[in-house]
């Protein structure tokens, strides 16, 4: 890497940690090209060659987001045995990075936003890699036996359709009651594709 493409990849790395601590304060909707621009100390050209718009920066800390999930997920997966473990496993994470992570609130108002089309598509990219990442664990725990032989894809879009209303009917709950209302959704999910007439679900 040459001297100009070292400034250039130290800027963009300030407009990163600019925006996701803005974000985090004042939301995303609160938070203006004008306000990066002023943190970093970089000009709007410049913000606007690293990143088209306001919504593309922030698609970019949702992929930091969940490249950082999955992450944390890697490091625990192997502690789970089965399928369903993996399953109860899951909400745990996601409820403890759902309730301490500091762009949530930014994340539903950006949700709740009009977009792009092109930002409609990078969002729809984002939800396959979910879609995908689900499945692969259902069928792995197809392939097991745990659960009925089925389609993998549909379960996986019912599991994701489940997850992320959840994360959304929650938001003010104590985090004890979140918890719990994820298990029960999963007792809930893990009954209906179960091989079997009871469902194996820990605890």
């Amino acid at each position: 890497m040459n001297k100009k493409q070292l400034q250039s990849e130290q800027t963009r790395k300030r407009i990163v940690d600019a925006a996701r601590t803005l974000f985090a304060q004042k939301g995303y909707k609160a938070t203006s090209i004008e306000d990066i621009v002023a943190a970093t100390g970089t000009s709007k050209g410049n913000l606007y060659y690293h990143f088209k718009s306001k919504e593309g920066l922030f698609l970019f800390l949702l992929d930091e987001w969940d490249r950082e999930w999955e992450e944390k997920w890697e490091a625990r997966e192997s502690q789970f045995k089965t399928s369903s473990e993996k399953l109860f496993g899951l909400a745990e994470v996601l409820v403890h990075d759902d309730l301490n992570h500091p762009l949530t609130k930014a994340a539903d108002e950006f949700f709740n936003e009009e977009k792009t089309s092109e930002i409609e598509e990078r969002i729809t990219g984002m939800v396959e890699r979910h879609l995908e990442w689900n499945r692969r664990l259902i069928q792995e725990g197809i392939d097991r036996g745990e659960y009925r032989a089925e389609q993998a894809d549909e379960y996986a879009v019912v599991l994701e359709s489940l997850l992320f209303g959840l994360s959304h009917m929650s938001r003010n709950r104590k985090p004890e009651a979140v918890l719990e209302l994820y298990h029960q959704a999963m007792k809930v999910f893990l009954y209906g594709i179960s091989a079997v007439t009871t469902s194996h679900t820990p605890g």
